[in-house]
């Protein structure tokens, strides 16, 4: 009895639907996919839509409950990421990110920003050796950070303008994310 391609497709579509269901496997199909998506790096905003901070009066915290003020990055290129270690679409971009703060830690500012209990956020962090700080909010973000979803991810500039709003995974160790970053540190070089 041969199976036909129709009938094929039904079970492989309810096969993966079955995978989906079932907690142990969802997540894993759901970084997978996401990766993906992550493979295309962040959008630039439109020069003409940028928008500027001005409240830099905002408190985060380290799992040492060391207080950092978002006001000692005023003046440098900041990467801002939204992100929880539950969400599929923050962990497939996580790879990305870990690349981009290798070769830049030492010349961005970068704030990996979570409401997830340290705990969590440590085995998560050593289970796949990543070595960037994360901090939890001290107090409310300023207004210019309305996130709703995550990830999301800032790029912002010496004087404060957002270069990079993204509300999705993405590649931020691409070509079009480390070309904008060296721009911005060679300009405040050059000034």
């Amino acid at each position: 009895m041969a199976i036909s391609k129709s009938k094929l497709k039904n079970i492989g579509f309810f096969i993966v639907i079955g995978l989906l269901i079932i907690p142990q496997t969802r997540k894993p199909i759901q970084v997978f996919l996401q990766k993906g998506i992550a493979m295309f790096g962040p959008s630039l905003e439109s020069t003409d839509d940028l928008k500027t901070i001005s409240d830099y009066n905002w408190l985060l915290k380290d799992e040492n409950q060391e207080t950092y003020h978002f006001q000692s990055a005023k003046g440098k290129v900041v990467l801002i990421n939204f992100w929880a270690t539950w969400c599929p679409p923050c962990i497939a971009e996580m790879p990305s990110m870990q690349k981009l703060y290798d070769d830049y830690k030492d010349k961005v500012e970068f704030l990996f920003v979570t409401s997830d209990d340290f705990t969590e956020i440590n085995t998560f962090l050593n289970d796949n050796n990543y070595t960037f700080k994360v901090y939890q909010p001290a107090s409310k973000y300023p207004e210019y950070f309305n996130v709703t979803t995550i990830p999301r991810t800032f790029l912002i500039d010496q004087s404060g303008q957002i270069i990079i709003d993204e509300s999705r995974s993405a590649n931020w160790n691409s070509d079009k994310v480390r070309g904008t970053i060296d721009n911005l540190l060679n300009a405040s070089e050059n000034e």
